[in-house]
């Protein structure tokens, strides 16, 4: 019996190895998370240290938009994209994404330098290299220099305008995300305090700030902003001094031109001379600090999880819709459910039934030698 128990012995390991791979074959969220980006190593100079990592969809255009994501402290941009629910969009509506990450080394939360003078000023540190990562993929991608967009979330939203104020002839739009201004910390200092309680100047000494970032002096970007009423981590005060910036920067009124509210979501919009949008203020009440979404309801994409909140609205969809990535009137489509394990590993099918074989083939064997009814 010493060959039966060695057949034996091997169909559990052939089972154990099945088993493995009939669980590879369908992806946990993590696993789907970590697919979706591809890192970059070599884009030019990096001042700033930071990697980069891409999505460019199948569906790609001859001149796609490109969305610049900058996520926020604690995360990393695999994590940001799986939250967030970037590249769903991007490969339904055929748009590439830059995802710049920061290294734990250079800070140990990843948080980007957003108050560091050495880091938001035209050509220097993070601001230089993400810079020079947009050129890399205008350049590769054939991207459409008239649809670049940059977006971000705490920390990314406070990046999101640094990059905004320093380079504001690449951006068409951005959209910040319990983001704070331009200008607002010079360091560590002031960042808390900014974050905690606001830092609360004229519209004018804000904007002048954005003006003195750059040689640039118009059109400016189009600028979202979005932040939770309930925000304890960057109090929502921060959303009113960026609406001061930026209003001043493209000469427009205090007072919106309209506001409206459904439900916890207050909407202001503030439109130039010949009605076009140029800012908007989104409000949402009792949310905390992150990026409202909408999860599985609606026309939402993303995963809800830390800093990632369903609140129902989703904040990346309607940034998509602001930046015209996605028309008007359009829905979310949502994503074909992936196949089976079974089908999505054709190894592993294979497997088991060579395992069903062995099983049946054993069973045989021991009903002819009496040792089973």
């Amino acid at each position: 019996m010493s060959g039966l128990s060695k057949i034996i012995s091997e169909l559990a390991h052939y089972r154990k190895v099945a088993r493995t791979l009939r669980n590879a074959s369908a992806p946990s969220p993590a696993d789907d998370r970590d697919g979706r980006l591809v890192e970059i190593a070599d884009f030019g100079a990096n001042p700033g240290n930071l990697r980069m990592l891409v999505h460019a969809p199948e569906t790609l255009g001859p001149k796609p938009g490109l969305v610049v994501v900058l996520h926020g402290c604690t995360q990393t941009a695999q994590a940001y994209d799986f939250g967030s629910g970037w590249s769903t969009l991007a490969d339904t509506h055929g748009f590439a994404l830059l995802y710049p990450e920061q290294k734990s080394a250079n800070n140990a939360n990843t948080c980007f330098s957003w108050f560091d003078p050495a880091h938001i000023a035209r050509g220097k540190g993070e601001a230089g290299s993400i810079r020079n990562m947009i050129e890399r993929m205008a350049v590769d991608l054939n991207v459409d220099r008239d649809r670049i967009f940059v977006t971000g979330l705490s920390a990314g939203g406070a990046m999101t305008n640094v990059m905004l104020a320093t380079y504001p002839e690449v951006f068409a739009a951005g959209a910040v995300i319990a983001g704070l201004p331009y200008g607002g910390a010079r360091n560590v200092h002031e960042a808390f305090r900014s974050m905690f309680s606001g830092a609360s100047r004229g519209a004018h000494e804000w904007g002048a700030l954005v003006r003195d970032a750059s040689p640039h002096r118009g059109p400016w970007p189009k600028v979202s902003i979005w932040h939770g009423e309930a925000d304890a981590t960057v109090v929502p005060s921060n959303a009113q001094e960026i609406v001061k910036q930026w209003t001043d920067v493209h000469a427009l009124p205090h007072h919106a031109t309209s506001q409206e509210t459904h439900g916890g979501h207050h909407l202001r919009q503030w439109r130039d001379g010949v009605g076009e949008l140029r800012i908007e203020e989104h409000l949402i009440a009792g949310m905390n600090h992150g990026a409202p979404l909408t999860g599985a309801k609606g026309e939402g994409v993303g995963v809800a999880g830390p800093f990632m909140l369903d609140v129902g609205i989703s904040s990346t969809f309607e940034i998509a819709r602001f930046f015209g990535l996605i028309a008007a009137g359009a829905a979310h489509e949502k994503p074909a459910p992936k196949a089976a394990a079974q089908e999505a590993n054709p190894l592993a099918s294979d497997l088991h039934a060579v395992v069903s074989s062995v099983e049946k083939t054993i069973a045989e064997t021991l009903r002819k030698a009496g040792l089973l009814r």
